[in-house]
C-alpha cells in the first residue's frame, strides 16, 4: 500500500531543495533527490524495499513534470517548425527525456531505502 502522504512530502522536499539547488550550486539536484527520497522513505517506514518504492515515487513526480514540459515543447515546437521530420525529432526528444526521468529517479529510491532503514 502506498503512503501518499510520504510520497507528497518527499516530492515537496525535492521541489524546494531543487529550487534552492539552482541558486546554491553546492547543494545541487542530486542532493535534493536523495534527501527527498530519504524523507519519503523515513515517513513511509516498513523496511528498505518499501522506503525505496516511496522514494522512487517521490522522485518520479518531479521528473514527470520535467518530462511533460519537455515533451510538449519538443513535439509542438519541433513539429511546427520542421513538419513531419520535426515531429519525429520531438518524439525522439520525449523518448530521451523519459529514459532520463527513470534514471534520475534512482537516487531518490536509494535515499528512500536508507530513510526507511533508519526509521
Amino acid at each position: 500500500m502506498v503512503n501518499w502522504r510520504a510520497v507528497l512530502v518527499g516530492f515537496g522536499v525535492e521541489l524546494v531543495l531543487g529550487i534552492v539547488g539552482l541558486v546554491v550550486p553546492v547543494l545541487g539536484q542530486l542532493t535534493a533527490a536523495v534527501v527527498g527520497g530519504f524523507v519519503a522513505g523515513y515517513i513511509a517506514k516498513g523496511g528498505a524495499g518499501n522506503g525505496a518504492w516511496h522514494g522512487l515515487l517521490a522522485g518520479a513526480f518531479g521528473g514527470l513534470v520535467v518530462v511533460l514540459a519537455l515533451g510538449v515543447v519538443g513535439v509542438a515546437g519541433l513539429g511546427l517548425a520542421g513538419g513531419p521530420g520535426g515531429l519525429l525529432a520531438g518524439l525522439g526528444l520525449t523518448t530521451v527525456a523519459i529514459v532520463l526521468w527513470l534514471l534520475l529517479s534512482l537516487p531518490s529510491a536509494v535515499g528512500g531505502a536508507v530513510g526507511a532503514a533508519l526509521s
